[in-house]
């Protein structure tokens, strides 16, 4: 096996599972909890939160070597920001409805914790095309969780899922679920689940071995 490819697929697989940002890491929880009312809006903030942490992480892998370290976060911030303005920029123009509705929350995609960590701890020390990979991978598992937690939202707080009716006229939403407590509920719910099942998986390989 070639041990390039192994690694590029080891760094984009961790994203989605093993170092899940929100379920493992347990990062970026202020547009975790703040979008996530519905499937639709979770699905736009995390497009918009992996173009930044894409691009931002390519950048900075190819400039490591020329930023000086003592200006180095400022320098990541400065190339996260411009990313974000861009995005900004794209959404507003393409779907201006999810733009309004996600509102100052692409502006705060800058101090994400998600993208100016892997920009100290991945990006600025390792080869682009193995930056693009984590970002992928990062990016993709910050998008998943932000979708299930959404879909769960607004099944039971809409009674739909990307705004199509799913049960008849007799369905009683709960509307506890698309209000800010709605969002600590289920991301709390999802934690324990996947926290139980990654206990449960080593307990069966323990026995196993």
């Amino acid at each position: 096996m070639n041990l390039n490819n192994s690694r590029t697929a080891e760094e984009f697989l961790k994203g989605l599972w093993k170092e899940n940002p929100v379920f493992v890491a347990v990062l970026g929880m202020c547009p975790t909890l703040a979008v996530t009312n519905s499937a639709i809006n979770a699905l736009a903030m995390g497009a918009a939160t992996t173009f930044v942490l894409f691009f931002s992480s390519l950048l900075v892998s190819l400039m490591r070597k020329a930023i000086p370290k003592q200006v180095r976060i400022t320098t990541y911030i400065v190339i996260i920001a411009t990313f974000v303005s861009m995005v900004d920029m794209l959404l507003a123009a393409l779907v201006p409805d999810i733009h309004k509705a996600l509102g100052a929350f692409i502006a705060l995609i800058v101090v994400n914790c998600v993208i100016l960590g892997r920009q100290e701890a991945f990006a600025s020390k390792n080869k682009p095309g193995l930056a693009m990979m984590d970002a992928l991978g990062m990016g993709i598992g910050f998008s998943m969780a932000l979708m299930m937690i959404g879909i769960v939202r607004e099944v039971l707080g809409s009674g739909s899922i990307f705004n199509i009716p799913l049960f008849g006229p007799t369905f009683e939403p709960w509307i506890i679920m698309i209000l800010p407590p709605g969002g600590f509920f289920t991301l709390g719910f999802l934690l324990l689940f996947f926290n139980w099942y990654a206990e449960r998986r080593k307990k069966l390989k323990a026995e196993v071995s």
